[in-house]
């Protein structure tokens, strides 16, 4: 671990950090899969669908951007090249031959739920460390992606 402006200690930097690392895995898997999707859209759908879809995509990359930096401030590294990514997510693969505009809401729908679910495991981390700066972080990504979530929910009607 590297010095940090955190008042937290080493033991409780650490884990932290790495919990991070593990969410900026699946954040970073979670955005290609949402280009994917952005790129291959088609159907009735398509003009409402491909606009919200990189609305998505441009969420998710300042929120991985900062998960990363806190992961960084926190004293550790962050972790997030594509072969580290592969190894390290949880995000379940996305079917790329996918075109039907609500298979892709669908799809996404399901790996925005696993997403959420880790940020929520950090975010527990955070709060048992009473790391309340990551808490912030992680509760800002939390709400954002719930409302995304949403709307992709009430696409398919549920």
């Amino acid at each position: 671990m590297y010095r940090s402006p955190s008042p937290l200690s080493e033991q409780v930097r650490a884990p932290l950090a790495a919990s991070l690392n593990e969410r900026l895995a699946d954040g970073l898997d979670l955005h290609s899969q949402i280009k994917v999707a952005h790129w291959n859209i088609k159907g009735p759908q398509f003009a409402a669908l491909h606009p919200l879809f990189e609305t998505f995509a441009v969420s998710l990359s300042a929120h991985n951007d900062a998960i990363a930096e806190r992961a960084v401030t926190l004293g550790g590294r962050a972790y997030g090249t594509s072969r580290h990514v592969a190894k390290a997510s949880r995000i379940p693969e996305y079917q790329q031959e996918t075109v039907k505009d609500l298979d892709h809401v669908k799809l996404l729908a399901e790996r925005f739920d696993v997403y959420l679910a880790g940020l929520r495991e950090s975010r527990k981390l955070g709060e048992q460390h009473q790391d309340t700066d990551t808490v912030d972080l992680l509760t800002g990504a939390i709400t954002e992606f719930e409302k995304h979530t949403w709307f992709l929910r009430a696409t398919l009607g549920e």
